[in-house]
């Protein structure tokens, strides 16, 4: 399996997403046109990676500094596939990390965080 790497655009984070580090990172902006069709690729490496044996832990750092709504929707479909994860044995955390002026990062991070019940979710303000 190789790693995915997806370069930042204006509307779109940078992803990477790492096998040799188990470390999955999102930085930036998300307001692609089309969310469900940009993040895709980025949903089919990760059941694959959380699907295999040598997948043991992961981190996922996620700054992501603004989302609109459709983004939101498939972040919580990542995070419930990492949640599921977790039911089965993985070890997963979560990094939201965000400014600690830009409160609607905060309240989105808190909200998401609500919304599981069993996925290790860190609030990290930068």
């Amino acid at each position: 399996m190789e790693d995915l790497i997806i370069e930042k655009t204006q509307s779109t984070p940078f992803i990477h997403f790492s096998q040799s580090t188990n470390i999955l990172t999102l930085h930036g902006e998300s307001f692609p046109e089309n969310s469900a069709k940009f993040y895709a690729p980025v949903l089919e490496w990760l059941k694959e990676f959380m699907a295999s044996p040598e997948t043991r832990k992961a981190t996922l750092e996620f700054e992501i500094i603004y989302f609109n709504s459709s983004s939101s929707k498939v972040f919580m479909t990542m995070f419930d596939l990492l949640q599921e994860a977790v039911r089965n044995g993985k070890e997963i955390l979560v990094n939201w990390k965000c400014d600690e002026k830009n409160e609607t990062a905060i309240e989105c991070g808190e909200e998401f965080k609500e919304d599981l019940d069993n996925l290790p979710f860190n609030i990290v303000l930068i």
